[in-house]
């Protein structure tokens, strides 16, 4: 009971928020709610943080450290389940950064500003149980209540065709919700229907038995799109670009910092850990997928005029690494898919929150109207440059070790296939510094000849404090990233030897 009490703190504290924002009067008592929850949610990941690889290095062995669970559906044996390992916890940590960096992006909302924040955190709550839970029913709850603020969030305070990018990826993420939600299904009465645990299920368990192949070949693509969806999986990406592009600044922040890896981690944890022979046997087809999700994306976001939407498809690619290397199947590329991950969302964070204040100022996001801002807004322009190189992998930032252990782990499959495939993903390296550097050279260098933008002011406090945040967390794991990658391992090491030991080597695949 203790350990649920302490990890149920994650959503204990969006739930005191939620009140807190009901009960305020005025837009100062909505500032001081979000300041103390945000702050309490990110004292509480860098405790849990601190906290988990103490009791690593005493020695604790167990998969997962503070689980523990509460009956809360008997008919199903569905319980209220939590526990983390090295993945949670780093996912934890990430998503507690990016909702109190975001509270501070959002200081100056306006109007509505209260209900702002109330759909807000109850979007960080559904983020935070997700990540507790290791109960597949209790995760798919968490999952939707993450997803439906988006439509108000993005339709209300949105800009642009709200409206139209607020359905468009309210409906293409339900549709992968239904998939998921058969997945799962299909997974717990493949599995004898006695458990919706995970581990349970997985390490054949508390009366569960193992799901066949010809089922695991049924639900494992189903369980992989459902959540490829939300991880923006080739073709069913379309929701991203225009959703990211119409989000008002902090929702693009966590959305595309945090909700996008709920597909990652999904896939991971759930599609391959629990049906192994599956993801042997079928992988091939989504590895070529999620490579042209690379490839693909990285292309799409050369062409682009308007700001968000070329961070927008640029975390199309890089969202697409994280999937293209957990198919891999080894503890190396596993290890750099969650890093990617936490790199991804620090560093797009950092991205949508600059263009957010740039166009705050501007008022346009295309970038044939922006040019010479390094002299009218130098710490801005400064940290858009910072943020540039973190995304096109400069060593000392957190892009170049994500990116370097995914292309080594993919790489030590030996198979051609495989290093094909590799190959084609590297080539994304060389396209990104393309549009990187030819964004920073149109928008911050050069003559400014737009009257209007030379009166504009640089950041302003709350700004300055937000991003600075961002460039710490994104250099700090740049440069001393052994220990988010020895924690991370302790997470994926046990799901991939699972995979590898339980999984039949497929035959019948002509690509392997």
């Amino acid at each position: 009971m203790e350990n649920i009490l302490f990890l149920s703190t994650f959503v204990f504290i969006p739930l005191l928020m939620l009140l807190g924002l009901w009960l305020a009067r005025n837009i100062n008592q909505v500032r001081g709610v979000m300041v103390v929850g945000s702050s309490a949610l990110l004292l509480l990941a860098v405790y849990l943080t601190i906290s988990f690889l103490g009791a690593r290095a005493a020695g604790a062995t167990e998969e997962m450290l503070y689980t523990g669970s509460i009956s809360w559906f008997t008919p199903l044996n569905i319980k209220y389940a939590v526990g983390v390992d090295g993945i949670s916890v780093a996912m934890l940590l990430l998503s507690a950064i990016i909702v109190f960096t975001g509270t501070f992006a959002s200081w100056k909302l306006k109007p509505l500003t209260k209900e702002y924040f109330l759909w807000f955190t109850l979007l960080s709550m559904g983020v935070f149980g997700f990540f507790i839970s290791v109960d597949m029913f209790a995760m798919f709850m968490f999952y939707e209540i993450a997803l439906i603020p988006m439509y108000l969030l993005i339709g209300v305070w949105g800009s642009g065709k709200k409206e139209y990018s607020a359905m468009k990826l309210t409906l293409m993420l339900m549709g992968g919700s239904a998939f998921l939600m058969c997945g799962i299904f299909g997974i717990f009465y493949g599995a004898g229907g006695n458990t919706m645990n995970i581990i349970e299920i997985a390490n054949h368990t508390g009366g569960a038995h193992a799901i066949d192949f010809t089922q695991q070949c049924i639900w494992f693509p189903l369980t992989f799109i459902g959540f490829g969806v939300l991880g923006a999986l080739f073709p069913f990406h379309t929701w991203s670009p225009d959703g990211h592009a119409s989000a008002p600044t902090a929702v693009s922040m966590l959305h595309a910092g945090v909700l996008m890896k709920l597909g990652g981690y999904g896939c991971f944890r759930i599609a391959m850990y629990l049906m192994p022979e599956a993801a042997n046997e079928l992988g091939w087809i989504f590895l070529i997928l999620t490579a042209i999700s690379v490839v693909y994306g990285a292309f799409s976001a050369c062409v682009q005029t308007d700001l968000k939407y070329i961070n927008a498809y640029s975390s199309v690619s890089h969202c697409g690494l994280v999937l293209f290397a957990i198919l891999m199947i080894n503890q190396t590329a596993c290890t750099g898919a969650v890093l990617q991950m936490l790199s991804h969302g620090l560093m797009t964070a950092l991205f949508f929150a600059l263009i957010g204040m740039i166009y705050g100022r501007t008022h346009t996001r295309d970038i044939r109207e922006l040019n010479g801002l390094m002299k009218i807004m130098p710490f801005l322009s400064v940290c858009y440059v910072i943020a540039g190189l973190a995304n096109l992998g400069l060593p000392g930032l957190s892009g170049f070790i994500a990116e370097m252990t995914i292309f080594v782990g993919s790489f030590q499959n030996a198979d051609t296939f495989h290093r094909v495939l590799t190959i084609a993903a590297v080539t994304s390296i060389v396209i990104t510094a393309v549009y990187i550097l030819r964004l920073v050279g149109k928008i911050l260098y050069g003559t400014c000849t737009n009257e209007h933008h030379l009166k504009l002011t640089d950041a302003t406090w709350d700004e300055r404090f937000a991003v600075i945040c961002l460039i710490v967390a994104v250099a700090g794991l740049g440069l001393a990233p052994l220990w988010v990658s020895d924690m991370i391992s302790t997470g994926v090491g046990p799901i991939v030897d699972h995979i590898k030991d339980v999984a039949a080597v497929s035959t019948s695949n002509p690509f392997l």
